[in-house]
């Protein structure tokens, strides 16, 4: 088996790389290096959402078994795309856990239980980051001129409202109601 290295990439090398883009050089770097970490954070959440869809337990295990899944498979989708957006800008991207683990700003949860209503309101949160973190991305953008990455950001911003929002509504003790 090779063994990775961590060598500088040759110009020739990085030019293979390349993409063209309009938006320059300062604009490539800056959108590339904030979604990168984006995806990291993306990665991250997915495989927490994933954690807990496979150890949920309690009375609302099936609920919270399928909405899980469902929001898992929903960050899972984001990668890809964000991913080859940065390729597409010209830049590279994530190639290890390693560099997620670096990058990422989200806490992963390693504990052996966690109660069902704490998996619903971290989820929350870190979905609440999320949104956060995508929203600065998109001010870059906008800054830069980058309207492609500004429109997927928007449509995966919506995503995160709507899990937050799932999340929520999931986590609310019986007989709570808003006036």
């Amino acid at each position: 088996m090779r063994k990775a290295t961590s060598e500088k990439v040759s110009a020739k090398d990085q030019a293979r790389l390349t993409a063209p883009t309009d938006l320059g050089e300062n604009a490539k770097s800056s959108i590339t290096t904030a979604v990168n970490t984006l995806l990291a954070d993306t990665f991250s959440l997915y495989l927490k959402t994933k954690n807990f869809h496979w150890h949920v337990s309690g009375p609302h295990f099936r609920d919270y078994h399928l909405l899980f899944d469902d929001q898992a498979s929903q960050i899972f989708k984001m990668t890809d795309v964000l991913a080859e957006r940065v390729r597409k800008l010209g830049g590279t991207t994530l190639r290890s856990i390693g560099q997620i683990a670096k990058l990422q700003r989200s806490s992963d949860n390693d504990a052996d239980y966690v109660d069902p209503q704490d998996m619903l309101t971290e989820l929350g949160e870190d979905n609440q980051q999320m949104i956060a973190n995508m929203r600065k991305v998109h001010e870059l953008c906008d800054k830069h001129r980058d309207i492609a990455t500004a429109s997927i950001l928007e449509e995966y911003i919506d995503q995160a409202e709507r899990r937050s929002w799932f999340l929520f509504e999931a986590s609310r003790s019986p007989g709570l109601t808003h006036h």
